[in-house]
């Protein structure tokens, strides 16, 4: 979603249709846009003016367009050996695999953790290896490595571990494993200090002593190299041939898509092009766990980046959040169709789960900061027996309700384990890791849109003030909220002809929004609430057409009750166009965002 909050510096201009505070509280800009870029890129790379404009608009220049249109791996994917200690990293494995040594995996629970985790032990198993996988309870472990878990994957053989998705602050787990004997690889991308834990390897574009321009890598991008990097070594040492034949890497892109996107880092450069190679695998369903996701999710059609970050990666994260923190991690690994439906089965139940906790700790949370008030730069809530499953995603709740960055706490006995999520331009992460080198934290590490942490009980009011201080450093003026569109339709404008040729900009997410446009002065019709505190509604143009319509989760909101309440009064409605196939039929939605009238 193109929803910044950002410093009022910067934001001049005249406000899009007039729209100075929609019923979401933003301004509504439109995005610049150079209009001889635009001509430029039309007639170089031969798209429609649309295409060329929304490609002007992200700063696409005319030489990166065909590219950006076509992202190959051939051209995007870097040497993984760019990246410090990956030949030590990649030669430690290989040498494993070769001694037919086992070889261990510790993962963090989320998407992200449990892409990475599959993806290693599938790489690794087809290569010849054996190998264990340990993922870690949230409520009994918490995150990253921890010796036990260590020293129990070195007891039952591993003498090599890989830990993926975590580990670069790890530095006392990693110094009772070093003392143990075991040999352990760091694969990450969270934000490193400038110390690093004791390991044979850390391999991390976020290193401070990294040089590597993708440190927008997901871990299980990361991860994705390292198996490249692997991969040409037991080429060139032969191992592989007629008996044992070298693995196809790209058979696995789906999962490296899933993590990519459900990580929400920018889908450009590297990225972009795992991504939309990923989706075109995914499409094909050859993953049992990630079909026997859609299949629950009622995913018919192509499977495209929406479906991956708002259908089916919720799903894999309930494991982690409130059931069994391995099940997103054996879903995508197994290749029995049976099994996969069965995992499948149980992270739907926990995400019905997961929606009924959020729901419960996402309105004590609101309470509490109405009752507080205050326009400071952050938003702080912590409650007693909120469970620590679900306090991210209600971070993420706040930080778009009160357009501030956000954390939550879920206290338990003398500490609380926190979560935060952040919003463009100011680095939450970097704070986190300030206030534990400053000793308010336990535990606590991230990046510039996240970050977790534990604190104790008596540190919370203290912890509040730090990051409060830090993040207000940071900012160049207050936080004021805008909403960048890319030009208004009249509802007969929103044609299937217009969706499929805004397809091509795709994937999109983070770092490369989906176009978002304004029907004008459009008129809504038949609204009603459908599923779980969303408004659904029929939208009529001016000049006839009409389309279906929703929003997500706005029946306690403005623009909830704005669309409930209309009785026929023209709004301006901002939001995404989306094709909709529904009993055979295709039809153009839109997903609501915003709302304002018209002036």
């Amino acid at each position: 979603m193109t929803d910044h909050s950002r410093p009022a510096a910067g934001q001049g201009g005249d406000a899009f249709l007039g729209v100075e505070r929609s019923l979401t509280g933003r301004r509504w800009l439109a995005r610049p846009v150079d209009e001889r870029l635009a001509q430029a890129i039309a007639q170089r790379v031969e798209v429609p003016d649309m295409v060329a404009r929304v490609l002007a608009s992200r700063q696409i220049g005319l030489e990166e367009a065909e590219t950006f249109l076509n992202p190959t791996l051939r051209a995007l994917l870097p040497d993984p050996f760019h990246l410090r200690d990956m030949d030590r990293a990649a030669g430690r494995l290989a040498d494993a695999v070769q001694a037919g040594a086992t070889i261990g995996i510790f993962g963090d629970y989320d998407v992200d953790g449990a892409t990475s985790s599959a993806l290693l032990s599938r790489f690794l198993c087809a290569a010849g290896a054996s190998v264990l996988v340990h993922i870690p309870d949230r409520m009994t472990e918490g995150y990253g490595p921890n010796a036990p878990a260590l020293l129990s994957l070195r007891d039952r053989g591993a003498r090599v571990v890989v830990t993926v998705d975590c580990g670069v602050t790890a530095f006392e787990p990693l110094e009772a494993a070093a003392d143990a004997g075991l040999d352990v690889i760091v694969v990450d991308h969270h934000a490193a200090e400038a110390g690093l834990p004791r390991a044979f390897a850390v391999v991390n574009p976020n290193r401070l002593d990294e040089t590597s321009p993708h440190g927008h890598l997901a871990a299980v991008g990361v991860a994705f190299l390292l198996v490249v990097a692997v991969h040409k070594l037991l080429r060139e040492r032969g191992w592989f041939g007629r008996d044992r034949p070298a693995p196809d890497l790209m058979q696995w892109l789906d999962i490296v898509a899933l993590g990519t996107i459900c990580d929400v880092v920018p889908l450009v450069g590297v990225n972009r092009a795992l991504t939309a190679q990923g989706l075109k695998v995914m499409a094909r369903r050859t993953n049992p766990g990630i079909a026997a996701l859609a299949d629950v999710g009622g995913v018919r059609e192509r499977i495209d980046a929406y479906h991956a970050g708002y259908i089916l990666g919720p799903r894999v994260n309930a494991g982690g959040r409130v059931g069994q923190s391995d099940l997103g991690q054996r879903l995508l690994s197994t290749d029995s169709g049976e099994e996969a439906a069965a995992i499948a089965a149980l992270l739907d139940g926990y995400n019905r789960d997961r929606q009924d906790l959020e729901s419960t700790v996402l309105q004590q949370a609101i309470d509490q900061v109405e009752s507080q008030g205050g326009d400071g730069p952050l938003v702080l809530a912590a409650g007693e027996n909120w469970h620590p499953g679900v306090i991210g995603i209600v971070a993420g709740r706040l930080k778009e309700r009160y357009n501030r960055p956000a954390c939550v706490i879920a206290i338990e006995g003398p500490e609380g384990k926190g979560s935060g999520r952040s919003v463009p331009g100011l680095d939450l992460g970097a704070a986190v890791i300030a206030a534990r080198q400053s000793g308010l934290l336990t535990r606590g590490g991230g990046h510039a849109m996240a970050a977790g942490f534990s604190v104790p009980r008596d540190g919370i009011e203290p912890l509040r003030q730090f990051l409060g201080e830090r993040l207000a450093a940071q900012m160049a003026g207050p936080l004021r909220p805008v909403l960048e569109l890319d030009g208004a339709l009249d509802a007969g404008g929103a044609t299937l002809d217009l969706v499929e040729t805004l397809r091509r900009i795709g994937p999109f997410g983070a770092g490369n929004a989906e176009p978002r446009f304004v029907l004008t002065a459009a008129r809504v019709v038949a609204p009603r609430v459908v599923g779980t505190g969303h408004v659904a509604c029929q939208i009529s143009g001016r000049g006839g057409g009409r389309l279906k319509a929703i929003a997500f989760r706005a029946l306690d909101t403005d623009l909830g009750h704005a669309l409930l309440a209309n009785d026929g009064t023209p709004l301006h409605l901002a939001g995404t166009l989306r094709i909709d196939n529904w009993q055979g039929n295709t039809n153009v939605q839109m997903f609501i965002d915003d709302a304002a009238p018209v002036l």
